[in-house]
């Protein structure tokens, strides 16, 4: 679509005076189908033409009905309706996905930026709840998305392992801990550790206090505090790492706050060096009056650093020692604040990237209407979440297709894809509420139904009884109106992209996805494909591999499997 765009955008330069980026902007699509494909509104240049709008449009739809890519061109009430030949952009978007995907949706813009993607970062020693499913799947989504659209991207998970909880743990594992069940269980029996130490603390206030110094101890290294904190560490690895795999998540670097610990007070320094920091009651800030934001904090009245001056020094980091030209956080919205302070201080301090960094916000999750906790104990573990879904997914198997081969293998793409795509096919800022029985729904717009329509593609090819090789796109002449919405719906791959990666929201691929497959259907139900005659059933075959080469991409995009039989 794309290409189409840009050829009649720069037809149209010359007689209005515009730009072919502002043309192919004001470029959209009818909202009834049987008015054209696109559509030029003429209004706005009205008064730099000095024309009525249809005037306007009479005038450039002769100029566009002599482009071969142009089939009809229908002035309207001042708008252009134009329909495009249909045998010239079928040849060229069938052959596009039948040869090289990637062109279909990518223009490759990011070629020769790379960006660094802060995403998912649990906490150590808590679990790791559906609270945490939105900021993995979605970061996983957007380094995807990126990559394709051309950049060199770095995945990081930035762990919360430092700070004073830790303090508590140690605390509450000194005194109510069992080593063999942390090793049997680690993050759930951490967590009952911290829930008791909560607890507990109400009664016998001196436990905070104990907390605080088993915190002072381990940033001291203190030999037992240390062995102590770096056993959790491990051991909640290992747990998260499982839960990651079943996602099909993949981080390039497990970059924790303590990495940071070395590389703080440089950055402190730089600050108080350039005039920056200021005193505050005891606490040295950043005076952000004057952006009408309130105070950065940088170290505490205690001479404590806190996770404000940790991100300036990751910031740093990724950008000097990863070489990231962009810096991407996938963090909840309610630290809008903290990143827009962390931005400007960044731009106060000369960072050249300060421009370049950008925070994408997400809705915030609970569970059946009820606010998630981790102190209080309140908590849904995701693993939990995504076996109960794959069981389910083994179960309709066993009941609709018991000879199913690999059955297992499908069972764990589908339970886990319908979770995933239950999430990412809401927009990314609304808030949303977990509750089974819409994320393991199988029916309607979910992630089965999508995984589905790319199994019924590739049954069709099965039983066609031809390698993908010897299917190429013939022109039989004529095209019905769901082949042609087909067709249509694969044309639009790389605005998809495009806007999937400049709004940094994968509903946007997910809701393209649904519209391939609802198009892919109607077609389906509406023509024979394997008994139509041959050059019919040769156009039919290199749409169907067409249309399930692009829902193999775009589902991994997003993070879905694509099973070929379920």
């Amino acid at each position: 679509m794309k290409a189409v765009k840009n050829t009649i955008a720069k037809a149209l330069v010359q007689p209005t005076g515009l730009t072919e980026a502002d043309l192919v902007q004001m470029l959209e699509y009818p909202p009834n189908p049987q008015l054209g494909d696109l559509a030029l509104p003429c209004f706005k240049l009205a008064k730099s033409l000095r024309k009525n709008p249809v005037q306007i449009a009479e005038d450039l739809a002769s100029i566009l009905q002599q482009l071969p890519e142009v089939d009809a061109v229908n002035p309207t009430g001042g708008f252009l309706n134009i329909s495009l030949n249909r045998s010239i952009f079928a040849q060229d978007i069938i052959q596009s996905a039948l040869t090289d995907t990637h062109r279909l949706f990518s223009a490759d813009r990011g070629k020769g930026l790379k960006a660094a993607v802060d995403y998912s970062s649990p906490n150590i020693a808590k679990p790791f709840s559906v609270g945490h499913l939105r900021s993995t799947i979605i970061g996983e989504s957007i380094v995807r998305l990126m990559r394709e659209d051309g950049y060199e991207v770095v995945g990081v998970n930035h762990l919360g392992d430092w700070g004073t909880q830790f303090g508590k743990i140690i605390a509450a594992y000194l005194h109510w801990g069992d080593e063999d069940a942390v090793r049997a269980n680690p993050v759930r029996e951490l967590l009952k550790l911290y829930v008791r130490f909560h607890d507990e603390a109400k009664t016998n206030p001196e436990l905070e206090d104990e907390g605080r110094h088993w915190f002072k101890e381990l940033e001291e290294g203190n030999e037992k505090a240390v062995h102590l904190w770096q056993w959790f560490i491990d051991e909640s690895l290992k747990a998260f790492k499982e839960t990651y795999d079943l996602l099909g998540v993949q981080f390039d670097h497990y970059l924790g706050e303590s990495f940071y610990n070395d590389k703080m007070e440089p950055v402190v320094q730089e600050l108080r060096d350039k005039g920056l920091l200021v005193k505050d009651e005891g606490a040295e800030v950043v005076d952000l009056s004057a952006y009408d934001m309130p105070p950065a904090i940088i170290k505490k009245s205690d001479g404590t650093s806190i996770y404000a001056t940790r991100d300036l020094a990751a910031a740093d980091y990724r950008h000097r020692n990863l070489g990231a030209d962009k810096l991407v956080y996938v963090v909840g919205g309610e630290q809008r604040l903290h990143f827009q302070q962390l931005f400007k201080v960044l731009e106060l301090m000369g960072r050249s990237y300060a421009n370049n960094c950008t925070h994408v916000a997400f809705g915030f999750m609970s569970y059946n209407g009820e606010r998630l906790s981790t102190r209080r104990g309140h908590i849904v573990y995701l693993e939990d979440v995504l076996k109960r879904a794959i069981d389910e997914a083994q179960q309709i198997i066993d009941e609709k297709n018991p000879t199913l081969p690999n059955k297992e293998e499908v069972a764990r793409s589908v339970g886990v894809g319908a979770v995933v795509f239950n999430d990412l096919k809401t927009y990314r800022v609304h808030d949303v509420d977990f509750r089974y029985e819409d994320v393991l729904n199988f029916d309607g717009e979910t992630g089965p139904y999508v995984q589905y329509t790319h199994a019924r593609a590739c049954s069709v090819l099965r039983k066609a009884n031809k390698s993908e090789g010897e299917i190429s796109f013939v022109d039989s002449g004529s095209m019905s109106e769901t082949e042609w919405g087909l067709v249509f719906q694969l044309g639009q791959a790389n605005e998809a992209l495009t806007r999937a990666v400049d709004e940094y929201d994968p509903s946007v691929m997910a809701r393209y996805i649904l519209q391939v497959c609802h198009a892919f259907n109607r077609f389906y139900h509406h023509n024979p494909i394997l008994q139509a005659e041959a050059d019919r059933r040769d156009q039919r075959l290199a749409l169907t591999l067409a249309t399930r080469k692009v829902l193999a991409k775009a589902l991994f995009l997003i993070g879905l499997d694509a099973p070929t039989e379920m």
